[in-house]
């Protein structure tokens, strides 16, 4: 890779590690201000947070693929800039919401803008070469991973001072990466390899349908909807699981966070770069959705705030699922489709995000109001195991079927 590759890949770090630390900031405060505006229980809270994330996703899976398309003919860093713009925007709107309606909105506005993390996927497919390419999407997980570092401990932090103060925070950093990106970050997707927008491509059920054109990776699909679904889990109730079962503040929520973010770190940034040279694609994948259902049964039944610590090692070295995963299926679509297959992609992720949190948090209040059959908060995390054991076998089923993968690998 040139000189001029790297630079982009360190840009793109950049802009998604501030990104990502803007997020983190309002997890571990969220469930407090939700709590504020509603003036309820924990419980009920997580009912709302659910379908606070349903909102964001559905309209999310409306305009992700069209912001992806966009991106195959105007380039990646407009629409990416777009995106930086619009979760600032949301940021503000939870930072000054009156009643919870005005988390709504936020949300909805964050949802149609939000395509960084789709556009971020497609500039790395643009910059990488085959042989690069899984190592490459490793950015992004560590880029997640560091963010994750940052904001939740900041958040946690800043939440002891008010359940408002980390919301602009978040505007701030947003609003400082669209700056970076406006002045630094370069276009990655040349003139030759760009393609005029078709809004039938570009409806959100047209997108899926374009995966219908890789019927080999089928399986390969139903095993990152199950990843996805299963990690609303931990999207969807780490903070108030954490409250609910072992007392902790927005502190320790972010603490904990923060060591989430160090081991993904840890796991993307590094070791992908050393487990897929060495062992293929195929195998990582095993063994990490092995490693992240491990995790995932672990935190359900946890006794005590220390065990999390503990067991968030497992889950995060089942992240190097991912990207080998992202890198067979990319591998698949020619250079000036890139962003189309990110697009569709990130609709079936926002397409589980309209139900899985809901189901999540609703499951998780369940089995924890005062009405329960059996106390249960970890209930979220014992059905995302179980989900994650079936990609496997829905994995080795598609790549022991379909040779073909086996010769993308």
């Amino acid at each position: 890779m040139g000189e001029t590759k790297k630079a982009a890949l360190g840009f793109i770090f950049i802009t998604l590690l501030i990104d990502v630390t803007g997020l983190g900031i309002i997890i571990p405060v969220l469930p407090t201000l939700i709590k504020e505006l509603i003036k309820g229980d924990l419980s009920t809270a997580a009912e709302y947070g659910g379908w606070l994330t349903l909102a964001y996703a559905l309209t999310q899976f409306i305009f992700a693929p069209v912001l992806g398309n966009l991106s195959d003919q105007y380039g990646r860093r407009p629409v990416l800039l777009f995106s930086l713009l619009g979760f600032g925007i949301d940021y503000l709107f939870l930072a000054f919401a009156p009643s919870i309606w005005w988390l709504f909105i936020g949300r909805i506005i964050a949802g149609i803008t939000g395509a960084s993390f789709t556009t971020a996927t497609a500039y790395i497919a643009d910059i990488s070469t085959p042989e690069k390419r899984a190592q490459n999407f490793g950015i992004i997980g560590a880029a997640f991973g560091l963010g994750f570092i940052l904001g939740p401990v900041i958040g946690g932090l800043l939440g002891q001072f008010g359940s408002r103060i980390p919301f602009f925070a978040a505007a701030g950093f947003s609003f400082l990466n669209f700056a970076y990106g406006y002045f630094v970050l370069p276009e990655s997707l040349s003139k030759e390899n760009r393609r005029k927008f078709d809004i039938k491509r570009a409806n959100p059920l047209g997108s899926l349908m374009q995966l219908k054109k890789y019927p080999a990776i089928s399986g390969l699909i139903f095993t990152l909807i199950l990843m996805y679904i299963a990690n609303n889990a931990i999207q969807s109730t780490w903070s108030y699981y954490g409250m609910q079962k072992f007392g902790w503040n927005e502190a320790w929520v972010g603490y904990s966070l923060g060591f989430v973010g160090l081991m993904v770190g840890i796991v993307q940034g590094g070791l992908i770069r050393w487990v897929i040279p060495k062992f293929g694609p195929e195998k990582v994948l095993y063994i990490g959705l092995f490693l992240s259902s491990l995790g995932l049964l672990l935190f359900a039944f946890a006794t005590n705030g220390l065990l999390m610590f503990a067991f968030i090692v497992p889950y995060a070295l089942g992240g190097i699922a991912g990207p080998a995963l992202q890198s067979i299926i990319s591998g698949f679509a020619p250079a000036n489709e890139q962003g189309e297959l990110q697009g569709a992609l990130a609709s079936l992720m926002s397409a589980t995000t309209i139900f899985a949190p809901p189901v999540m948090t609703n499951l998780f209040a369940y089995f924890t109001n005062n009405k329960a059959p059996v106390y249960f908060p970890g209930a979220p995390f014992l059905l995302s195991s179980i989900l994650v054991l079936i990609g496997i076998f829905l994995a080795a089923k598609s790549l022991k079927t379909h040779p073909v993968i086996k010769q993308n690998l």
